[in-house]
């Protein structure tokens, strides 16, 4: 499956996202306190919201609707009501690039 470029590396302020449409899918791309990038698809698994008006703290990010919480770098649902997991993609950084790959 080929990568995606999704956006560049200075788009994302460390500690926030932004939102990135693909081929009817919407991801969330996170950029991490320690300058890491992360990808998870957009929407909470709990109700459907997009994740990127939700608040980046450290590794997680809060669903703007009823403060659920993941860790983006997993997608392991970390606090009620969410319960089910988001799906994580692959991300790589070339140069000042960053792409996923969405299989």
């Amino acid at each position: 499956m080929p990568w995606i470029e999704a956006c560049a590396t200075d788009d994302i302020d460390q500690e926030d996202l932004i939102r990135f449409d693909h081929a009817g899918q919407t991801f969330a791309i996170y950029h991490s306190p320690d300058g890491q990038f992360y990808c998870t698809e957009g929407m909470c698994s709990h109700e459907k919201v997009h994740l990127c008006d939700g608040l980046v703290m450290d590794h997680l990010i809060e669903c703007p609707k009823h403060n659920g919480q993941f860790d983006y770098r997993t997608g392991e649902a970390m606090r009620a009501p969410v319960c089910v997991n988001l799906r994580t993609f692959p991300v790589k950084v070339d140069g000042e690039r960053v792409f996923i790959e969405v299989a």
